[in-house]
């Protein structure tokens, strides 16, 4: 059985005690964990997650290097990682830090437009989009009912303009504004994860969001270290979908979304 977790944050031990707070104080809710590698395999051990896509953000442009580093380094020590690489809007030269990171190994990009408090349709990472766009899929954190960074219509034109661009709207497109999502990006071309949304949702609303929009465009997720991976997984699992679908969602679409078998 193969099973992915397509959202996995993790952080340099020394200093993910300190980044798992932060991210607890910006979203006011207690994380599960401190966000280390050691953690993460912790937390799974036992389950049937096999493979996490991982990645972090930069919430300044100085740290997008090291980020980078760090998260080729991991997938080059556990061979059931998948990187993605970090990038900021005021990054002074994208174009040579992707080409650097497709080199190290990295397979996507994730960006957090309310953490990195930038319009995710801002002309700056509308650029970003541009040299992606065909080369490697972006992980995009989607709504927030405090502000208007990640609102659901930015996606939806995101995806207009670049119809090419293999995008997860993370969340079901709009985190705390789950509904809100479904109105723009119902019939749009994207895959949206499922992460932080089943405490909020409940077991009836996740299922009928992942009916809204179709088992070929939903991912599994985890938000680690927000929430304890092997938990999110047995909710989801409870759900009783088909086999065919439940293998869409936790496998199938991972290996669609990245362009690569998992096995």
């Amino acid at each position: 059985m193969t099973v992915v977790d397509a959202h996995v944050h993790v952080y340099p031990e020394k200093i993910a005690l300190r980044a798992a707070e932060s991210v607890g104080d910006f979203y006011q809710y207690p994380m599960f964990k401190e966000g280390s590698i050691p953690a993460m395999l912790a937390a799974v051990e036992g389950s049937p997650i096999t493979h996490h896509i991982i990645y972090s953000v930069a919430t300044k442009p100085s740290n997008v290097e090291s980020i980078n580093d760090f998260i080729a380094a991991e997938c080059k020590k556990h061979p059931n990682f998948v990187g993605f690489m970090a990038m900021h809007q005021d990054y002074p030269n994208p174009e040579a830090e992707i080409e650097r990171a497709i080199g190290l190994g990295l397979r996507g990009m994730k960006l957090h437009p309310d953490t990195q408090k930038v319009n995710m349709d801002d002309d700056r990472l509308m650029r970003i989009y541009e040299l992606i766009e065909g080369r490697m899929p972006l992980v995009m954190h989607c709504g927030d009912y405090r502000t208007d960074f990640s609102h659901p219509r930015r996606m939806k034109r995101i995806l207009h303009e670049f119809p090419n661009l293999v995008v997860d709207a993370a969340h079901f497109g709009g985190w705390s504004v789950f509904d809100l999502a479904v109105e723009y990006l119902e019939n749009e071309n994207c895959f949206l994860d499922m992460s932080s949304s089943q405490k909020f949702l409940g077991r009836r609303r996740t299922r009928e969001l992942c009916e809204i929009y179709g088992a070929d465009r939903i991912l599994f997720g985890s938000d680690f270290p927000m929430w304890n991976p092997s938990e999110e997984f047995e909710m989801f699992e409870s759900l009783d979908f088909s086999k065919a679908d439940f293998e869409k969602m936790t496998w199938h679409n991972a290996e669609r979304f990245i362009g690569m078998d998992i096995r």
